[in-house]
């Protein structure tokens, strides 16, 4: 019986990719490193070290370097990104999620966040939404990123649930690859493509419906 939802948060909740790749375009610049959206596409639902290494590898810097300069590297990106999204309100949900959400609390499932973004309780709450999840696992006391499944296990642990109790919903790759590493069942956002390994998947969160999920869960 399903009992909880795991979320990723960019893409899913909001779309806060825009500021992230613009902070990331900005670093990459000043370390004489050019990148594109194409190119960006690789850094969706990954660590922020993660995506460090793949932008000096792109630029092949990758041993130019320390890894205590990799770190302010990193927090550099990241003060420049919450300068960016300062700005986000309950308007900028994604559509049909505040609908979508209120589905969930009225069927009393427990809802958690598994983002590799720190920054999710202070978006949470920027989003209004914060006092409708039960649990964040904090990306900083994971060992291993995105598509490792160790996020949505710890979140199913947090919940008090176990990964077959719950449903993670994801819009990247290495989300849903995440997902399904933890045996649990994957909703995925985005084209038939970029989530053919999803167990199902809508083409945008307007789409999402609790009813609809479960009907897909009895039809696994």
């Amino acid at each position: 019986m399903i009992k909880g939802f795991i979320f990723d948060l960019d893409g899913v909740l909001t779309d806060t990719a825009e500021y992230h790749y613009l902070a990331w375009q900005e670093l990459a610049k000043k370390m004489g490193i050019s990148i594109d959206r194409v190119f960006n596409e690789q850094l969706k639902g990954i660590s922020r070290m993660d995506s460090l290494e793949r932008i000096l590898a792109y630029g092949n810097k990758s041993d130019a370097y320390t890894k205590e300069e990799k770190l302010q590297l990193a927090d550099e990106k990241n003060e420049e990104y919450k300068k960016l999204i300062t700005k986000i309100s309950p308007r900028d949900l994604l559509p049909g999620i505040k609908e979508f959400m209120a589905e969930l609390k009225q069927a009393d499932m427990k809802l958690a966040l598994a983002s590799a973004s720190k920054n999710g309780p202070d978006i949470l709450n920027q989003l209004g939404i914060a006092d409708l999840f039960d649990t964040i696992v904090d990306p900083a006391a994971l060992a291993n990123g995105k598509p490792d499944p160790e996020i949505f296990i710890k979140g199913a642990k947090q919940l008090n649930l176990t990964p077959e109790e719950c449903i993670g919903v994801e819009d990247a790759k290495a989300g849903i690859d995440s997902i399904n590493a933890a045996d649990m069942f994957s909703v995925g956002v985005g084209t038939p493509e970029s989530m053919k390994f999803a167990d199902m998947f809508v083409v945008d969160t307007a789409q999402l419906n609790y009813a609809s999920i479960l009907a897909n869960i009895k039809d696994r």
